[in-house]
């Protein structure tokens, strides 16, 4: 499970929206001056990332909560992103040189261009299929996992319930 610290900005009937803060690892990193990460995180700045999760836990707006994704659903997701639009280009441009070239009478390249873009478009497609049956399966939501101990960080009393 990846886990994340996370605000609750806004709730409703077993959802809630968390804000996290994106984090890089560049204060703890001795090439934190060279390295173009560290440019990039000052050039971009402060950035905040809301997210709809599963609330088993019946948050309030402010609560701080911990979340949590399945490493088995971000690396799906992540095959389905990056890898099936690759592979789909790659493969209609090896069909396109090697099969629809030959069998049309055009040039190679031509050919193997133009169906490395209509199979990285078809990849995309697929991708978005995809993403649109995944939309409300549980097993790639974030859900919230616990609330932080808070009032312990902030200091505040927890009123005890009188005897």
């Amino acid at each position: 499970m990846i886990e994340e610290t996370a605000t609750v900005i806004r709730t409703a009937k077993d959802v809630a929206w968390v804000q996290t803060r994106r984090k890089t690892a560049c204060n703890g990193c001795s090439l934190n001056k060279g390295c173009g990460v560290s440019a990039l995180d000052k050039l971009l700045g402060d950035r905040n990332t809301t997210l709809k999760t599963i609330d088993p836990l019946s948050s309030r707006p402010g609560d701080e909560v911990v979340i949590g994704l399945e490493e088995k659903a971000l690396l799906k997701g992540s095959v389905a992103v990056y890898i099936v639009p690759l592979l789909a280009m790659i493969l209609s441009a090896i069909a396109g040189s090697t099969m629809v070239a030959p069998w049309l009478g055009l040039p190679p390249e031509g050919s193997s261009i133009l169906l490395a873009l209509l199979g990285l478009l078809a990849g995309y497609g697929w991708v978005a299929t995809f993403s649109r049956s995944i939309k409300y399966n549980p097993d790639y939501q974030p859900v919230i996992l616990r609330k932080t101990d808070q009032n312990a960080v902030t200091g505040q009393c927890i009123p005890i319930a009188k005897i």
